[in-house]
C-alpha cells in the first residue's frame, strides 16, 4: 500500500518556470525571482534575477541557472551570484553537473559546452541539436536525446566521438537515474532501459495504461511519472499490478523533482508547490537527510574553499610558492601541489 502524502505546500507569487532539488529542499524560479525553500517549507532566501530562469541544476553548493542567452552560477548559501554569467549565440537549453565537478550545457545551436564549477568555459563539442541531456554513464560518456528523438552517446575526452545508440525514435526520455531511464516510443509505449555506450544492457516494456509523461523520477520505491493531465503514476513492470496514482482531482501540474529517496516535489505552472513524503520509506529518509545535511555543509564550506583557492593563486603569482603549496594541499589539489613542487625544484637548481 502506498503511503505518500503531502507534507507542505507553498504558493509562488507568480508563474513558475522551473524547479530543482537542493540540499533536501527545493529551488523555485518564478517570474524574475528565485526562492530556496528548506525541507520543512521554510524559506532560506529569495533573490531577484536579471532574466527569467528557464532551467536550473544543483551541485555541491552551487546552482547552475540558464536565463535568456546566459548561464549563471549562484551560491546556495545566500543566493549571491558567483560571477556575472556567460552567454552564447542562441543561448542554452539544458544544464547538468559533470562527474568530478563542473557543468555541461547544451547550446541551442547544436553544441555541448563544458564549464568549470565556478562557471568558466573550458571546451565545446559539435553534437547537433540536443532536445535533452539524459545523463552520464561514466566520467567521459554522456547520453543525450537529439532534436529528432534519437538517443546519442558522446565521449567527451581528447578524442571526441559520438554514436547513435540505435535507430528507435523516442517521443520522451527521462533523466538517467542510478543507471536506468524511462522512455516513451512514438506509439505511446513506456519502456525502462539500462544503457551502455553502445546500446542496452537491458530494456523492457512497462505497464503504463496509455500514459503521456511530462517528467519522470526514480524515487523510493520505483519510477514516478507525472502525466500530462497532472496525475502522478507509480510504474510497475509486473503485468498483474495496477499502477498506483497520486493527486486525483488535484492537478499536480507538469513539474516534478526528486528531493531525497523518500520525498519529491510537484509544481503547477501557476505557482503551487507541493512536497510529497513517504513515511513507509523512513530508513531511506534518514539516509537521505544525512546526505542533504552533508550537501548543505559542503555549500557553506564552498565559500571558504573558494577564498583559500584565490589566496593560493595570489601567493603563486607573487612567487610565495611554499605558502601556495600549503594552501593547495589543504584543498586537496594534488596536481597543483606537484606542479609547484616541481617549479620550486627547478627554480632552486
Amino acid at each position: 500500500m502506498m503511503t505518500w502524502s503531502i507534507s507542505w505546500s507553498w504558493q509562488a507569487p507568480s508563474r513558475i518556470s522551473c524547479i530543482a532539488a537542493v540540499e533536501g529542499g527545493v529551488v523555485i524560479s518564478n517570474g524574475l525571482e528565485l526562492h530556496l525553500l528548506e525541507s520543512d517549507g521554510s524559506k532560506r532566501w529569495s533573490i531577484k534575477t536579471p532574466f527569467k530562469v528557464h532551467s536550473i541544476y544543483y551541485n555541491n553548493g552551487i546552482l547552475a541557472a540558464l536565463a535568456a542567452h546566459g548561464f549563471y552560477v549562484i551560491s546556495t548559501t545566500d543566493g549571491s551570484m558567483i560571477h556575472d554569467g556567460r552567454s552564447t549565440y542562441g543561448g542554452f537549453n539544458d544544464v547538468m553537473s559533470r562527474p568530478g565537478g563542473g557543468w555541461i550545457l547544451s547550446g541551442k545551436e547544436g553544441q555541448l559546452h563544458l564549464f568549470s564549477h565556478e562557471g568558466i568555459g573550458i571546451k565545446r563539442f559539435e553534437t547537433g541539436k540536443v532536445r535533452r541531456l539524459v545523463g552520464w554513464l561514466d566520467r567521459e560518456h554522456i547520453l543525450w536525446q537529439s532534436d529528432d528523438g534519437l538517443l546519442w552517446c558522446g565521449r567527451l575526452g581528447n578524442n571526441y566521438a559520438k554514436r547513435c545508440l540505435e535507430d528507435r525514435i523516442w517521443s520522451w526520455v527521462s533523466r538517467l537515474d542510478s543507471g536506468r531511464l524511462v522512455l516513451q516510443t512514438s506509439s505511446g509505449e513506456i519502456w525502462e532501459g539500462i544503457p551502455h555506450p553502445f546500446g542496452w544492457d537491458h530494456i523492457e516494456k512497462l505497464q503504463s495504461d496509455s500514459l503521456e509523461p511530462m517528467e519522470g523520477i526514480r524515487c523510493g520505491d520505483g519510477w514516478w511519472i507525472l502525466g500530462i493531465e497532472g496525475l502522478l503514476y507509480h510504474l510497475s513492470n509486473s503485468s498483474d499490478s495496477e499502477s498506483s496514482q497520486l493527486g486525483n482531482e488535484m492537478n499536480l501540474g507538469d513539474l516534478l523533482a526528486k528531493i531525497t529517496n523518500d520525498s519529491m516535489v510537484t509544481a503547477t505552472r501557476n505557482g503551487l508547490i507541493r512536497m510529497w513524503k513517504a513515511p513507509h520509506l523512513a530508513n531511506s529518509e534518514r539516509e537521505s537527510r544525512y546526505q542533504a545535511a552533508a550537501e548543505a555543509a559542503l555549500a557553506r564550506d564552498w565559500e571558504e574553499r573558494k577564498a583559500i583557492f584565490i589566496r593560493a593563486q595570489q601567493s603563486e603569482t607573487e612567487g610565495r610558492l611554499s605558502l601556495a603549496v600549503e594552501l593547495y594541499q589543504s584543498l586537496g589539489r594534488q596536481e597543483d601541489v606537484k606542479r609547484l613542487l616541481k617549479r620550486q625544484k627547478e627554480d632552486g637548481e
